[in-house]
């Protein structure tokens, strides 16, 4: 799954970023690492190019670009900004992804996204998780040192115009995540949705606070193993990990918001609190409350809402299955001489003896139900009832297929009039590549639909209404099938529970018989 995140700096040692990408670092103190003779170690491997720098290095760029424009010269001033796509670590071996490969998509990236700018394109074979996923930097002068063509994502004059500084707004980093999505899926690798939101919303700053946690835990654990101490802890948690635990924890189980909230409060000592529509939750030792849109969407108040309303159902559904035995259910009869054998005390032998006696008895009234009086009759029986089970759950399968193939064919046909409009649209569209890139999703919508219909061999665009009908048709005659299988699935195990009951009656009879004739030879 190819993901993108993005930093920017504020370091006016414009050369940093290339050292950084070309020469080993510590991954936990940023610091480079050193050789035996004292000389800083360059990367094993990586490839790196340059756009808009013309013969210049990036650093001497950004100084020129900053120096003819007048900006950049505060220390609080935004000099570069850099992103990193990194691919899923199995694109290498299913997908056939390469150093060079990515390189290339890096630079595509980066010139269709990053017009105007002097860049550094850099990939890497690894990240410093030792993942193996392939990745690439690109870094980015702050200053555009030429005017490009406004995209629809750009909102301001700023946005395209020379002399002016990047923008990495909410509209950028969405246009960037569908550009992404785009790349990995013309180059057939794995990709996830990036326009939608994060369970758990993991910032740079928290990854690095865990992973440095983690280290001094290992290393103290470490001192303790070997001074024979027990060691208590072997993860180390942030302080937001251990709060989704235990929000988590809580939201399992809880039915409604007052539950939910009191159930924090009292067992974690989180206080709920709600603010312009939005949850923050904060605990004992916090002034300041953690909002939900710093610990994910799965906290958000939507999603919370969602889930109690969810085991609020779940718990009616329970009860009413608690309130509903089967009392008729034939159960198979119970060992007493095996579980004598393993420790069973004559407490359980007198139950087993009663639960016994009943299973008999509903087995017994079973086969009189069925008008069962030999056991090839009953063996005719549990044949029929287990093919007509089988039978109606094959039916029930075809249905459900033809079913799913009806939504899929209605959700085409939908998308197809919905947006059909606005595909017949972009042929008269003065400026084709915007209006692409405005309408991106109703027109992608639409060509799916195209290529379905081409795909299904469909001339004829379908009435809704009939399709409709005809689904509504094939769930009732699935549910009319679904009994069918249920009822005869639920005679052929009782008919199957009742014959294996009459067989272990006879062969304790026969062990009885056993016994009585022993006994008699040993009183001759």
């Amino acid at each position: 799954m190819a993901t993108i995140k993005h930093t920017s700096s504020k370091n006016s040692d414009l050369s940093a970023a290339e050292r950084y990408l070309t020469f080993q670092h510590n991954e936990y103190t940023g610091l480079p690492s050193w050789d035996e003779h004292g000389q800083p170690k360059l990367r094993e491997n990586y490839l790196l190019d340059t756009l808009e720098c013309g013969e210049n290095t990036f650093a001497m760029a950004c100084l020129l670009a900053n120096r003819k424009y007048g900006k950049n010269a505060q220390a609080g001033d935004v000099k570069t900004h850099h992103y990193i796509i990194s691919f899923d670590p199995r694109d290498a071996t299913d997908n056939g992804l390469t150093l060079e490969k990515a390189q290339t998509l890096g630079l595509q990236f980066c010139k269709e996204n990053f017009p105007g700018h002097p860049a550094i394109v850099c990939a890497h074979p690894d990240g410093h998780n030792g993942a193996g996923n392939i990745h690439v930097h690109i870094v980015i002068s702050s200053l555009r040192i030429r005017e490009v063509e406004r995209r629809p994502h750009m909102e301001k004059p700023c946005d395209w115009q020379e002399g002016c500084k990047h923008r990495c707004t909410s509209a950028m980093l969405r246009h960037l995540r569908a550009e992404v999505m785009e790349l990995c899926q013309s180059a057939g690798l794995y990709q996830i949705d990036l326009l939608k939101g994060s369970g758990d919303r993991i910032t740079e700053r928290e990854y690095w606070a865990q992973r440095r946690g983690q280290r001094r835990l290992d290393y103290a654990n470490a001192k303790d193993a070997a001074s024979g101490l027990p060691i208590r802890q072997t993860k180390y948690e942030t302080e937001k990990a251990v709060l989704r635990k235990n929000i988590r924890s809580v939201l399992r189980k809880a039915t409604s918001l007052e539950d939910f909230s009191a159930q924090l409060l009292q067992e974690h000592g989180i206080a709920l609190t709600e603010s312009r529509g939005r949850f923050s939750y904060r605990t004992a030792d916090r002034i300041k409350p953690i909002t939900s849109r710093k610990l994910g969407d799965d906290f958000s108040k939507e999603r919370v809402l969602a889930i109690l309303a969810e085991n609020a159902e779940h718990q009616k559904t329970a009860a009413l299955h608690r309130t509903d035995p089967t009392p008729d259910k034939v159960s198979r009869l119970i060992d007493i001489q095996a579980k004598l054998a393993s420790g069973k005390g004559a407490g359980y032998e007198r139950w087993a003896k009663v639960f016994n006696l009943k299973q008999l008895s509903k087995s017994v009234a079973l086969l009189s139900e069925y008008g069962v009086h030999t056991e090839a009759e009953l063996a005719n029986q549990i044949s029929r009832f287990k093919t007509e089970s089988s039978e109606s759950l094959a039916v029930v399968k075809d249905l459900e297929n033809r079913i799913d193939e009806n939504r899929e064919l209605s959700r085409h046909v939908s998308a197809y009039l919905q947006n059909r409009k606005i595909a017949q649209q972009s042929k008269h569209a003065e400026n084709l590549a915007e209006y692409q890139e405005t309408h991106r999703a109703e027109l992608t919508a639409y060509q799916a639909a195209a290529a379905y219909f081409k795909a299904q061999k469909i001339t004829k665009l379908p009435n809704l209404k009939q399709l409709k009908a005809e689904r509504e048709e094939l769930i009732s005659e699935k549910a009319q099938f679904y009994q069918k299988y249920r009822e005869a699935h639920k005679a052929w195990l009782d008919l199957a529970t009742a014959q294996q009951n009459l067989e272990a009656l006879h062969r304790a009879e026969g062990r009885r018989e056993m016994t009585r004739g022993g006994l008699h030879e040993l009183d001759k």
